[in-house]
């Protein structure tokens, strides 16, 4: 099998500023697998947080293991543990696995929820708000639900400036979003201690928000059940989960967790950690990171699967490198159709 790489800039239409800094845009690793004629495509996103920075890095943490284990192209299951067992960054191995699953698909000539077992089934995304001052939220939230059809927003908090600006910038999204038919949910990203958490629930839930994400550092997870002993809206985990394992470590203190290719190194383990999460009585979502419609659309052929979506990072980037994917209703969906995950990279 040939694997060839690409790096593509991405830019985003806004800043995203979260409780850990603001990013304006990314360059990022696209992987492509071809081999009797079929090709399959996916694409990794670097981040500090699932072990590799760069694009660069991400290729060559790629190619270096693949010469000593060329064997891992053979199948996506063996490959995702081959990668794991020999420290290669979560989100370099997701661009392969995705390439892997996607070729799989094309190659039956089915599309990638089919051959997953999957009904073609869509849940409406979450749009992010990320950190902003109060009189640019209530320019930002209009513009953004009118061009997205959101019906979900997901509200960045955790704010370096406290939980009085968090209180503000909450309330200036209600405002803004009211008579827009659109529920709210929060993601702190970590941003507060317990004591913090606590006062910020009970606000929240009194403000109508659905349910509240990584409210403690992932650092600080021994906090999780005095959090979830008495905790007034639902707690959801992101950074705090990153495989399988991580599941069964938190399902006692957590209702639901939040997985993202990125981190967990694509589809492979994505779908043990949903089975892990359901196994557990537990929730499920799936995120995104800073992800062109590639990995977008890798994720919605997985979206029969999840309670909760939060796959809108490429409807913040100008442009959208790829191509391939419905947006209708505030719905992310692949093509009923589409040989595998039905994205096609266009630069």
């Amino acid at each position: 099998m040939n694997i060839e790489y690409q790096h593509v800039a991405l830019k985003k239409r806004y800043p995203l500023r979260i409780s850990r800094g603001e990013s304006t845009g990314s360059v990022n690793l696209f992987v492509t697998v071809s081999q009797d004629g079929v090709s399959g495509i996916g694409e990794g996103a670097p981040g500090g947080l699932t072990g590799a920075d760069t694009a660069q890095a991400c290729e060559e943490q790629i190619r270096g293991f693949l010469d000593t284990h060329p064997e891992a192209l053979k199948s996506p299951f063996s490959g995702w543990k081959l990668a794991r067992e020999n420290g290669v960054a979560p989100c370099a191995w997701a661009g392969v696995d995705v390439a892997l699953w996607d070729w799989l698909a094309r190659a039956s000539q089915q599309p990638l929820y089919r051959i997953l077992g999957l009904p073609h089934k869509g849940v409406a995304t979450s749009v992010t708000i990320g950190i902003l001052p109060p009189e640019v939220v209530r320019e930002r939230v209009p513009e953004v639900v009118s061009r997205t059809g959101a019906r979900y927003l997901k509200v960045k908090l955790g704010s370096p400036e406290g939980l009085d600006a968090d209180c503000d910038m909450y309330a200036a999204v209600q405002e803004a979003a009211s008579g827009l038919g659109v529920s709210m949910r929060v993601d702190a990203n970590g941003g507060w201690d317990l004591v913090g958490a606590h006062r910020m629930m009970s606000w929240l839930k009194e403000r109508g928000c659905d349910y509240v994400e990584q409210p403690l550092h992932h650092n600080t997870d021994e906090d999780l059940p005095a959090l979830f002993a008495d905790r007034v809206l639902p707690i959801f985990i992101d950074e705090s989960c990153n495989f399988a394992s991580d599941v069964a470590r938190l399902a006692h203190c957590v209702d639901g967790v939040n997985l993202k290719l990125m981190k967990c190194g694509g589809i492979t383990e994505a779908l043990r950690i949903v089975a892990t999460a359901r196994a557990h009585g537990l929730k499920t979502m799936i995120g995104c990171m800073g992800e062109s419609s590639v990995a977008i659309g890798a994720g919605a052929s997985l979206a029969a699967l999840f309670d909760h979506i939060d796959l809108d990072s490429h409807l913040n980037l100008l442009p959208d490198p790829a191509s391939g994917l419905a947006l209708d209703d505030g719905v992310v969906s692949v093509r009923a159709q589409a040989p595998g995950h039905g994205v096609e990279l266009t630069c």
